[in-house]
C-alpha cells in the first residue's frame, strides 16, 4: 500500500512536469488507478501461483492493497479539480 502512495506521488510529479498545472496532475492521478489495479493482481496472482495461497485467502488482500491508494487518488483528483 505504501508503494502504491509512493507510485501515485510519481505519478502526480509526472503529471506536474508535463502540464505544469493542476488538471495535469489530475490527469495523472487518474492514469494511476488502473495501472495500480494492473499491479495489484499481478501482487494477486503472485500470491494464488507462487506463495500457494487460495484466491479466497488472496481476494481480501487485493482489495486491500488496491484500495487504499485508489482512496487517496480519488482525494488527490478530488482536490485538484477544484484548484
Amino acid at each position: 500500500m505504501g508503494a502504491g502512495v509512493l507510485l501515485l506521488v510519481v505519478f502526480v510529479m509526472f503529471g506536474w512536469l508535463w502540464g505544469a498545472s493542476s488538471a495535469g496532475m489530475a490527469l495523472a492521478a487518474k492514469a494511476f488507478v488502473p495501472v495500480w489495479l494492473l499491479i495489484a493482481c499481478i501482487n494477486m496472482w503472485v500470491g494464488v501461483t507462487h506463495a500457494g495461497y487460495t484466491v479466497r485467502q488472496e481476494l481480501p488482500i487485493l482489495l486491500l492493497v488496491f484500495a487504499v491508494p485508489a482512496v487517496v487518488a480519488g482525494l488527490a483528483i478530488w482536490q485538484l479539480s477544484r484548484s
